[in-house]
C-alpha cells in the first residue's frame, strides 16, 4: 500500500483536480491512501472567514458566499452532469458552516480555528473522492476526524499513536485486505478529539497527515506531490539556481524541517523513520520524473549549502532586572513562559546578563512582552527575518545575507543562523 499526499496547489482549480485524477488513474491498480489538502490559499481565506466570526464582522456572510462559490464554480467545470451527488454533498458541509457563523463564537479562538478552518479539506477531499468516482475510479471517502485522535491542543492537536494506529488499523487496513485495488481518499491537517470536536495539527500539516497514514498502515512508501521538482536546497521564488536533493537520509530531512525547510512539515520525517518508510517529493507537474527520495541513505557527502529564510520573525532581547546572571533556572522559565503562549524559539543566544530569542510573530506577542516584563528588562525587534544555511561557507552567507545588516549570527560547524532585517 501507498500513501499519496496532495497539497494546495495541486487542487487550486478544476484543471488541478483534473491532473490529480490523471496521476492516480496511472497508479490505480494497487491499494492506495490519498491526502488532500483544501484548495490552494483556501486555508487563508478560511482564516479570514474565521476572524469575521471571532470579532462578528458584518463581512462574514460575504466572505462565506465568496468561498463558496469558488468550491461550486470548481464543481461545475469539472462534472458534467449537474446532478452530480457532488452537489448535495458540498451544499450539506456549506450549510453546517453556515449555521456554525450564524452562533456566538466562544473565548478559545484556536478551538474555532479548528472548527471551522478544517473545512476546507472536507470540501476538497469531497470533491476529489467524487471526481474519481466520475472517472470510474472507484474510492471510498474516509473523515480523517474519526481516524486520527489527538487531544485537546486545538491548532496543533498531539496524535494519540495508540488510539490512532488502531483506529486506522480496525476502519482501514481490512479494506485493503478485502480488495487489493481499493482506494481511500481522506483529508490532511486534521483530526479530532475523544469528544468528537474536531482538531488541527498545524499549519502545513497534511505533509504529517499523510506520515501518520503511512505508520499506521506500515505503507510501502509516501509520496508529496508538490509544485516543485522534488526536494529543493532552496525556495526557487527566492533563489534562482536552486539544487535537487535527489537523495538525503531522515536525518538529515529532520534537520531541515526543523529549521523550517517549506516542502517538507518538521513532525513528518520521524514516524516514516521509525518504521523505515520511504518518503519521496515528487512534482505533480511532471509526475514521470524521479523526484527525490528520504530514506536510510547513510551518505551525506556533497550535499551543497541549504538555505532556509523564516520570515515574520521577532527578535526579543532580555535582562533580569536584578542584573543578576542568566541562569539555567533563568532559562527553563523563560522557555516555558514561550511555551504557555504558544511561541517556539527559533533561536537564542546567551551571555552572562542578557538573552536573546527569535521567534515567529504571533497576534498576542504583546501577551508574552507584558510577562515577561514582569522579571526582565525587554527590547524587541519586528519584522525580522531568520536566515538559516546548513553546510555553509562565506559566498553561501553573501549569497543569502547580502548587504543586510546582521543584527544577531550564530554558528557551528554545520549550521550558521544570521537575524536581519525583512
Amino acid at each position: 500500500m501507498k500513501i499519496f499526499k496532495f497539497g494546495g496547489a495541486s487542487v487550486k482549480d478544476a484543471q488541478g483536480f483534473k491532473n490529480v485524477g490523471q496521476i492516480i488513474a496511472q497508479n490505480c491498480g494497487q491499494p492506495l491512501i490519498i491526502v488532500v489538502s483544501a484548495l490552494g490559499k483556501m486555508t487563508n481565506k478560511m482564516e479570514t472567514l474565521l476572524a469575521a466570526y471571532f470579532n462578528n464582522s458584518v463581512d462574514k456572510n460575504s466572505i462565506f458566499e465568496t468561498i463558496k462559490k469558488e468550491h461550486e464554480q470548481i464543481v461545475f467545470n469539472l462534472f458534467e452532469n449537474v446532478q452530480s451527488p457532488v452537489n448535495q454533498l458540498i451544499a450539506s458541509i456549506f450549510e453546517e458552516l453556515y449555521k456554525k457563523l450564524q452562533t456566538q463564537a466562544s473565548e478559545n479562538y484556536d478551538f474555532e480555528y479548528d472548527q471551522i478552518v478544517s473545512v476546507g479539506e472536507l470540501l476538497s477531499s469531497v470533491i476529489l473522492s467524487e471526481y474519481l468516482n466520475s472517472l470510474k475510479i472507484n474510492n471510498e471517502w474516509k473523515d480523517a476526524r474519526r481516524l486520527i485522535r489527538t487531544d485537546n491542543n486545538y491548532r496543533e492537536g498531539n496524535v494519540d499513536w495508540e488510539k490512532t494506529s488502531r483506529k486506522i488499523g480496525q476502519q482501514i487496513v481490512p479494506l485493503f485486505e478485502e480488495n487489493k485495488q481499493q482506494i481511500i481518499v481522506t483529508q490532511g491537517f486534521i483530526g479530532g478529539t475523544n469528544e468528537r470536536f474536531t482538531t488541527t495539527l498545524g499549519r502545513e500539516g497534511s505533509d504529517f497527515s499523510a506520515a501518520i497514514f503511512g505508520y499506521a498502515t506500515d505503507a510501502q512508501s509516501v509520496t508529496i506531490w508538490k509544485d516543485v521538482e522534488g526536494l529543493l536546497n532552496a525556495d526557487p521564488k527566492r533563489f534562482s539556481d536552486t539544487v535537487k536533493l535527489s537523495q538525503i537520509p531522515y536525518t538529515e530531512a529532520i534537520e531541515l524541517a526543523y529549521y523550517g525547510a517549506s516542502v517538507i512539515h518538521p513532525k513528518t520525517i520521524q514516524p516514516l523513520k521509525k518504521k523505515n518508510i520511504p518518503l519521496y517529493v515528487k512534482s505533480f507537474l511532471h509526475p514521470q520524473n524521479a523526484g527525490s527520495l528520504i530514506d536510510t541513505a547513510k551518505n551525506c557527502k556533497n550535499i551543497p549549502p541549504c538555505f532556509i529564510c523564516k520570515p515574520h520573525q521577532v527578535l526579543i532581547s532580555l535582562s533580569l532586572r536584578d542584573f543578576s546572571f542568566i541562569s539555567q533556572d533563568s532559562i527553563v522559565e523563560l522557555f516555558a513562559t514561550c511555551s504557555h503562549y504558544g511561541f517556539k524559539i527559533n533561536l537564542m543566544q546567551n551571555s552572562a546578563l542578557s538573552f536573546s530569542i527569535c521567534v515567529d510573530y504571533k497576534k498576542n506577542l504583546e501577551d508574552l512582552v507584558t510577562e515577561l516584563q514582569k522579571k526582565y528588562f525587554v527590547k524587541y525587534n519586528l519584522n525580522m527575518e531568520l536566515i538559516t544555511i546548513r553546510y555553509y561557507h562565506e559566498a553561501a552567507i553573501k549569497k543569502a545575507v547580502g548587504n543586510k545588516k546582521i543584527i544577531l549570527e550564530q554558528r557551528n560547524r554545520t549550521m550558521a543562523q544570521f537575524v536581519v532585517p525583512e
